[in-house]
């Protein structure tokens, strides 16, 4: 109730696009958080603590929001986070352990983009069979939610370095070239900032956000029922 009245005010005094902005926002950094999370997890299970000692290992925002990335992903549906810091030699096989570390971040992005599809279309039915406003902004909510964590994942599964692809890609290498490749791996940035600057990028992150989302709805529909919706 209390939700519903304050929604209404918000609508009554027009302030429609500060809301969904903070809406767009919230999402922005549910899905940056839970990706570096799951980061850290997969390292700490692996043998390397840096993350838990470092604070990383935390659901907070603010231990892994970089604002520049979190501009991205609210204006273009891609950006990135502050990286969980890793280190390799505490795995006992270190390129598979990074590789698996790497892997951890798009893989969750993906799971995490499934249940808010699931979410999103259960509180958009709800809302368009006549259910109160409220239904509406958590499937606003969570339809940002999946829109962006899709598009993190296949972001990052480019393999471009910083991003995850690039350690899964390096890991199938000879290690004379892996931790050649990895000491120039901060270079990277200035590349993938100027594909992105370029729109180099731009047609294939579309395509396969798209792709993964149609997907993903697809097996939320059959999971939840069809006789849901129609």
């Amino acid at each position: 109730m209390a939700l519903d009245a304050f929604l209404a005010w918000l609508r009554q005094l027009k302030f429609d696009g500060v809301w969904q902005t903070a809406v767009l926002v919230c999402a922005s950094l549910l899905c940056i958080t839970f990706h570096e999370t799951c980061h850290g997890l997969c390292a700490y299970w692996l043998g390397d603590n840096t993350a838990k000692r470092m604070g990383r290992l935390s659901l907070n925002p603010l231990k892994h929001v970089d604002l520049s990335g979190l501009l991205m992903m609210a204006l273009f549906r891609f950006g990135w986070a502050k990286p969980v810091p890793i280190d390799m030699r505490n795995f006992k096989k270190p390129k598979a352990g990074m590789a698996l570390t790497a892997l951890a971040g798009p893989v969750s992005n993906v799971l995490l983009a499934f249940v808010a599809a699931i979410l999103y279309l259960l509180s958009m039915r709800l809302y368009a069979r006549g259910h109160r406003f409220a239904f509406y902004v958590i499937g606003l909510f969570f339809g940002y939610v999946e829109v962006l964590s899709a598009g993190l994942a296949v972001f990052n599964i480019f393999p471009i370095p910083p991003l995850d692809g690039s350690k899964v890609l390096f890991a199938i290498l000879p290690n004379a070239a892996f931790y050649k490749l990895m000491r120039y791996e901060k270079y990277g940035m200035f590349v993938l900032m100027a594909l992105l600057f370029l729109g180099v990028l731009d047609a294939p992150l579309t395509f396969l956000r798209g792709a993964l989302i149609d997907g993903l709805e697809y097996a939320a529909i059959r999971l939840i029922g069809y006789r849901f919706f129609f």
